[in-house]
């Protein structure tokens, strides 16, 4: 029988903190949030392995938890802060939610399978995660458009397209973070809203999960 706690204790360890990930908060989080609980009966063996995990089930859709030092860094370069709304796009079964939802004050998250999306529920539900996390069916290239705007946006994966709409949801300061894919290498980006302007920087070589509705579309070639 797997013990999940010295797994949770091995993968901060090992994966997490030898990833510069030093927000002590994050670190907490993903020590005492149980991952096995977001994943199928039958792959909690795999639940802190240093790997993208289908958490999809039986069907077509193929739906991951991204790796544990990805999902760190990720939530480290938002700059999540206790005031903040947060919005974690395409959420799979919930975990980048919940650990969202130790940092700031209100999430939001999106998911465009409808299964997932009540798996998730159910998860954040048990945890005790009611008050300040709600799951949205969506897809991802549209957000969930609220007001406020949001302080922090996540994408739970890659895309190979510019998500405009999620840009425009994003509060006067705000952070969006995730993974661009539209080239190789593919790479963490972070992108602002200043003065109504968006900038962008690259954060390190990433690879990812593209999220259903952020591939690019396919060229017509005659």
């Amino acid at each position: 029988m797997t013990n999940f706690a010295t797994a949770r204790q091995k993968m901060v360890d090992g994966q997490v903190l030898t990833s510069d990930v030093t927000d002590h908060r994050i670190l907490d989080a993903m020590l005492t949030l149980p991952r096995e609980m977001f994943v199928p009966a039958e792959k909690q063996a795999l639940a802190y392995l240093d790997l993208d995990l289908d958490v999809g089930g039986t069907g077509t859709v193929r739906r991951y938890l991204l790796k544990p030092m990805l999902t760190a860094k990720l939530l480290q370069a938002a700059g999540i802060q206790s005031t903040d709304t947060a919005l974690i796009v395409g959420c799979a079964t919930g975990y980048m939610a919940a650990l969202a939802a130790r940092l700031a004050g209100k999430v939001t998250a999106t998911e465009s399978d409808t299964a997932l999306a009540a798996q998730a529920r159910d998860v954040l539900s048990k945890l005790g995660f009611q008050e300040n996390v709600s799951i949205e069916v969506a897809e991802a290239a549209a957000g969930w458009p609220a007001s406020p705007a949001y302080d922090t946006i996540i994408l739970n994966g890659a895309t190979e397209i510019a998500p405009k709409a999620l840009f425009e949801q994003l509060a006067e300061g705000g952070r969006l973070v995730g993974v661009w894919a539209a080239n190789r290498p593919s790479r963490a980006m972070i992108v602002t809203h200043s003065r109504g302007d968006f900038g962008n920087r690259v954060l390190f070589d990433a690879a990812a999960p593209v999220l259903p509705g952020l591939e690019r579309r396919p060229e017509f070639v005659f």
